[in-house]
């Protein structure tokens, strides 16, 4: 985990508290309990997704909102829903529906409701269906879903679903798993709204087992883990679920994600907005 990532959490502790409803008399004491929790942190061998869980979960012990970020969830839900036939449409007419709608579900990936994260959505698709993806293995990806037998593909944010869904219906694989987090923690889809947006019309739903946002092969369900060591081609969409596997050497492995942060786009060697399709490196 790098040291920025960390500064980035603090940062975002009072929006947070606030999320939560933490009342003003317990927020000293609740900052000062963690600090010493991230003064014990081994940046070495944590990532962020684990830390932000972690830091979650103080809040939580000190709030009655279950879920904080429940509104912002439904409205994205909502709102992308209610334009899903003009995005199909967009797949259906263009000269490439692949590439359309691998496009549209990158381009998803810009609902967020992290740190200082401001989205716009029309203004995101528009760049997505104009741009060159700055890193783009998207030829690779086709030819693995074409010859998979099982897929399986990790879901991230509320409305980015909806975008997924459609790729995944454009796609049309009959053996395809969509796991998504297994409680509420930030914007992030659990399996209440994933059926909520019809993924188990185009999928098989599962939940990961865990509560952070990402996917930690430690943390994970039993269920969810013989899924994914059984899986032929794995689809990881957000910056989420690539910090949680970014050290992973499997060539399965496939990153859907636009950049929104400097220190993953150093890592991935990309610039902030860019879009990107990337294979994981094997040993």
């Amino acid at each position: 985990m790098n040291y920025e990532c960390l500064i980035c959490q603090m940062n975002a502790l009072q929006k947070r508290m606030d999320k939560y409803e933490i009342a003003e008399e317990k927020r000293n004491g609740l900052v000062s309990e963690l600090i010493q929790d991230i003064a014990a942190i081994d940046l070495d061998s944590s990532s962020s997704p684990e830390v932000t869980r972690s830091l979650l979960e103080r809040l939580i012990i000190n709030s009655n909102v279950a879920d904080p970020y429940a509104n912002e969830k439904q409205e994205s839900n909502s709102e992308l829903m209610g334009r899903y036939s003009e995005f199909k449409g967009m797949v259906n007419q263009a000269h490439d529906s692949f590439d359309a709608a691998l496009r549209l579900a990158i381009a998803g990936n810009i609902i967020d409701f992290g740190p200082d994260h401001i989205w716009d959505i029309e203004e995101t698709i528009d760049r997505v269906l104009s741009s060159d993806f700055a890193i783009d293995d998207s030829k690779q990806l086709r030819a693995e879903i074409a010859s998979a037998k099982t897929i399986l593909y990790l879901g991230d944010n509320c409305g980015e679903v909806v975008l997924d869904k459609l790729f995944i219906e454009t796609i049309n694989h009959p053996n395809l798993w969509f796991a998504v987090r297994n409680e509420p923690v930030l914007n992030d889809a659990t399996e209440k709204e994933a059926i909520e947006v019809g993924i188990p019309k185009v999928a098989k739903l599962i939940s990961n087992g865990d509560g952070a946002p990402s996917t930690l092969l430690h943390r994970v369900s039993k269920e969810f883990l013989e899924v994914y060591n059984s899986a032929d081609l794995i689809v990881s969409k957000g910056m989420g679920n690539y910090e949680g596997l970014m050290n992973e050497t499997d060539s399965r492995l496939f990153f859907l994600m636009m950049i929104k942060c400097q220190v993953i786009g150093r890592n991935v060697g990309a610039q902030t907005g860019d879009f990107v399709v990337k294979r994981c490196i094997s040993n």
